[in-house]
């Protein structure tokens, strides 16, 4: 790569007097710019130096890859005479040149809040709708597959305990992720979220007697509201106290005054008002979907992907809770916000696809086949953004597509029993005797909008291509989409293999939270969830690229794959904090020696997500890529290479 061309053309398209400070992290450069729409972006598209860009948290990034990104902010720095700034600086000066309104500061909030506990809300709704399916009648005839089966009842209660519990038990959940929010400590969050629902509440109808007063003993299990309005008075007594009581006495009376008083002030007086606010905002939801029943469907349908684009979305699992909690109790139709989405993003991709038919774009068509195949599975912003806002018809025959599928399934009156996978797989998350129907819906929701865009952008999208210029770009290999879990390339059919660096549970890539990674603009790979933090080489070869932060290597393989090997998500701003490693750049290794070491439990503290990716940088080179699913030990087949 010629750094000193890429850095001028990264300058070029953005304009050298736009970019306010630059620092850069293993695999892109982070910019902060005056003017968005100052930026070049047909040029950049076309530059086969740049592997992709996005915008995120105020901060423009591009994607360049591990090794020379180094070189390339280096040249980037000589030509614009910004000065050198480490991530973490970065971070704090696009924060101050982009506050964001007070609307979308809180709509963030509750996403920084409700985003961590959906595993945990998804897993008890699973299991809830398998309940249902056991004992619903009508499914396979009139009666229930409990009651054909006497023998699977005991199964089926336990199943029902272990779905309830997340719900039951919401607000220790959700104490542990506010109190994080908030600053507060999480186990005073959890220890609140525990004093609103224990057993011994023995309901509204008893009461104590405090200083003549009469208190409910109301137990606030299924709630959400009133326990984010008691942890948010935890965290402003936990700081008040912090502050003004002496170290000696501090570690000991702040956490009893903190959870004294917000437990008085909860049962008195804050639990009484949040508890009649959360029931008005359920109640009112459900109201507005009875009420405007398809209609309201169609129309929020017609919106949702518009609604994507502006961040409001972000608001949707906190209010997706509460119904979730409804519905478990026996009220509300569900989680019809999810039915929306899945048809919206299905929509999404289904015009994707359409223009993967269509273009002559060879970099497109790799991008669309990728972004295509994410949006089927929930995730729509690499299709979203990457394709059908570059064209405009896409976006709006898809539109029109997920407007068609919400209308029919509001008629038939599709209900979701939880959040999950918005997409194909949402069929999980459905309550079973909608299940039919809720493909049915996906199926119109996929035909309305490829059909549009395909029929549409037949002779439109060749008018809006520049081929010839477009067609020396990088041929991205659209194969590769086709075969990402194909675990039979692991198990020794494959032309070579990267063993698993490190211990822990393998997740797919498209479910890591960084959008570099999970649009796998950096090559396709896995990702594991690390139980140890030993890492060892998963190829022989040679480490090309060893950060002085430690918390990511670059190998090339003796048979010719480029491995990224990426510890945690933004874990570069701890600076080698809690990383050791034991190799240099240039140094040979074997598969299985031991190329560092990281302590997972300081990083979570930190609050850094600790999942390990390993990405095949150059993916294009081969024909597919393949990945194991489960639990892995460091050596384990995890990635397997198809020329």
């Amino acid at each position: 790569m010629d750094y000193k061309k890429v850095a001028t053309d990264v300058i070029n398209a953005i304009g050298k007097d736009n970019m306010v400070a630059a620092a850069h992290c293993a695999t892109r450069l982070r910019l902060v710019l005056k003017d968005d729409s100052k930026i070049d972006q047909v040029a950049l598209d076309r530059n086969d130096g740049v592997k992709g860009t996005f915008k995120t948290n105020g901060q423009y990034q591009v994607i360049i890859g591990p090794g020379d990104v180094d070189f390339v902010y280096d040249e980037l720095i000589k030509q614009t005479g910004l000065s050198e700034v480490s991530t973490d600086d970065l971070k704090k000066i696009a924060e101050s040149n982009n506050k964001p309104n007070p609307v979308m500061a809180f709509i963030k909030l509750l996403s920084d809040i409700f985003v961590p506990i959906i595993p945990a809300l998804v897993a008890g709704g699973l299991l809830m709708a398998l309940n249902n399916f056991l004992t619903a009648a009508g499914l396979f005839g009139p009666k229930s597959l409990v009651q054909m089966y006497p023998n699977i009842k005991g199964m089926s209660d336990m199943i029902q305990l272990m779905s309830a519990a997340p719900f039951i038990f919401m607000p220790i959940l959700v104490g542990i992720s506010a109190a994080k929010r908030f600053g507060a400590n999480q186990f005073l969050g959890a220890a609140m979220g525990m004093i609103m629902t224990t057993p011994d509440l023995l309901g509204k109808d008893h009461f104590w007697n405090l200083f003549g007063l009469h208190v409910a003993q109301t137990n606030y299990a299924y709630q959400v509201i009133p326990v984010l309005a008691a942890v948010w008075i935890l965290s402003v007594l936990e700081k008040f106290f912090h502050k003004r009581l002496p170290s000696a006495v501090d570690f000991t009376f702040t956490p009893l005054l903190s959870l004294m008083i917000t437990g008085f002030l909860t049962f008195t007086i804050v639990g009484p008002v949040m508890k009649t606010v959360s029931d008005w905002i359920t109640n009112g939801f459900v109201w507005l979907y009875d009420t405007t029943s398809f209609i309201g469907m169609g129309l929020f349908g017609l919106t949702y992907s518009a609604i994507v684009m502006t961040g409001l979305h972000q608001s949707f699992p906190a209010i997706e809770t509460q119904l979730v909690t409804a519905f478990a109790q026996g009220k509300g139709a569900g989680d019809f916000i999810f039915v929306t989405a899945s048809m919206a993003n299905v929509a999404q991709g289904a015009a994707t696809f359409a223009v993967w038919f269509i273009t002559k774009d060879k970099k497109m068509k790799g991008l669309s086949s990728s972004a295509g195949v994410s949006a089927l599975l929930g995730i729509t912003e690499p299709a979203l953004f990457g394709v059908n806002l570059k064209y405009k018809f896409p976006f709006f025959c898809a539109l029109i597509g997920s407007g068609v599928a919400a209308t029919f399934a509001g008629l038939v009156r599709v209900e979701a029993a939880s959040m999950g996978s918005a997409g194909f797989l949402g069929f999980l998350s459905i309550y079973p005797k909608s299940i039919p129907m809720y493909i049915v819906a996906e199926l119109i929701s996929f035909a309305v909008a490829f059909a549009l865009t395909y029929l549409y952008g037949r002779n439109r999208i060749a008018a809006l291509e520049n081929v010839s210029a477009v067609e020396t770009t990088a041929d991205v290999a659209p194969e590769v989409a086709q075969a990402q879990t194909e675990v039979a390339q692991v198990a020794g059919v494959a032309d070579e293999d990267v063993l698993a660096p490190v211990a822990g549970q393998v997740v797919d890539l498209s479910q890591v939270n960084d959008d570099v990674f999970s649009t796998k603009l950096m090559g396709d790979g896995a990702a594991i969830v690390p139980t140890n933090g030993e890492v060892f080489a998963p190829v022989d070869g040679e480490v090309t690229v060893a950060y002085e932060t430690k918390h990511a290597y670059g190998l090339k393989s003796d048979d010719g794959a480029e491995v990224l090997i990426h510890i945690g998500i933004d874990t570069v701003n701890l600076k080698g904090q809690y990383f050791e490693s034991f190799v240099t750049q240039g140094q040979k290794i074997k598969k299985g020696d031991k190329l560092g070491t990281v302590d997972l439990d300081a990083v979570k503290a930190a609050g850094y997500d600790t999942t390990v990716m390993v990405i095949v940088t150059n993916t294009p080179n081969y024909t597919s890529v393949g990945h194991v699913a489960g639990q892995v030990n460091h050596g384990d087949n995890l990635i397997g290479l198809s020329k």
